[in-house]
C-alpha cells in the first residue's frame, strides 16, 4: 500500500518513512508542497500525511485545492499547530484526522490506519466490493463466506486496486506495489495477474481504459 508523506522536517520525516515502511507501507516523501503535487499526478496513494508547514506555503491550500478538484485522498494532518482554530479550519477543509507535534508515533500509525480503513469501507480487517469481501490480514477473498483461491501476485494487485477502489490505478503504480526496487519487472505481469482475477471473480469485476489504468468499483 503506497502513501504520501508530505514532511520537511528531516529527522521526523526519516523517522515516520522507516516505521511506516516497517509496517509494509512503500513511502513517497517529499519536503514540499511542489513536490507533493507532482507526485499525487502521477501516483494513486492510499493517503497522505501533511505537514502545514512547508518551505513553499501552508498545506492547508494543498488540502483545500484537492477537495476542490473532487479527490478524496485520504489525508492526515501532522502539525506544530495546536490551535483549536486551525484544527477546525484544516477538518472543515476536508482533512480526515488531525495529530500536533510532538505525536505519540503508535499513535500516528494508528489514525493512519484509521483512515485508510474508513476511505476503502474496511469493516473488521475485511474490505467489501460488490459480492466480494477482500481480507487483507488474512490474505484470502471470499465470496458469501466461501474463500475463492488466488496466487499470492493476484492477491497483491487485488488489495491495491481494492484499497484504491473508484480510482484508476496505472500499470506503473501496480508494478510500483507489487515489486521492490531489487526485482526485475516482467512485462506481462500485470496483465497476466488481471486475466486470473477476472477469470476467478468475473469480467466485471475489473474495469479498465486504454491510458488510465485498472479500476475496482465497489
Amino acid at each position: 500500500m503506497q502513501v504520501l508523506l508530505i514532511e520537511d522536517d528531516l529527522a521526523l520525516g526519516a523517522g515516520l518513512k522507516a516505521a511506516l515502511e516497517q509496517l509494509g507501507y512503500a513511502v513517497d516523501w517529499v519536503v514540499t508542497l511542489d513536490d507533493a503535487e507532482q507526485a499525487l499526478d502521477y501516483t494513486a496513494f492510499a493517503a497522505a500525511l501533511l505537514d502545514l508547514g512547508l518551505p513553499d506555503g501552508d498545506g492547508l491550500t494543498l488540502l483545500r485545492r484537492l477537495r476542490k478538484r473532487g479527490n478524496g485522498l485520504p489525508i492526515l494532518v501532522i502539525t506544530a499547530r495546536s490551535q483549536r482554530e486551525t484544527r477546525l479550519q484544516a477538518l472543515n477543509d476536508g482533512a480526515d484526522d488531525y495529530v500536533t507535534k510532538p505525536y505519540d508515533l503508535d499513535e500516528v500509525l494508528a489514525r493512519l490506519k484509521a483512515v485508510i480503513r474508513r476511505s476503502t469501507g474496511e469493516i473488521n480487517g475485511g474490505v467489501r466490493f460488490g459480492p466480494y469481501e477482500l481480507d487483507l490480514e488474512g490474505r484470502v477473498v471470499r465470496q458469501d463466506g466461501k474463500p475463492i483461491r488466488l496466487t499470492a501476485r493476484e492477491f497483491r494487485v487485488l488489495s491495491l486496486l481494492v484499497t484504491r477502489a473508484g480510482r484508476w490505478v496505472s500499470k506503473s503504480d501496480i508494478e510500483n506495489g507489487i515489486y521492490d526496487d531489487a526485482t526485475d519487472v516482467e512485462s506481462n505481469t500485470v496483465e497476466s495477474a488481471i486475466y486470473g482475477l477476472r477469470k476467478k471473480l468475473g469480467m466485471e469485476s475489473i474495469v479498465s481504459a486504454r491510458g488510465l489504468g485498472y479500476m475496482v468499483v465497489r
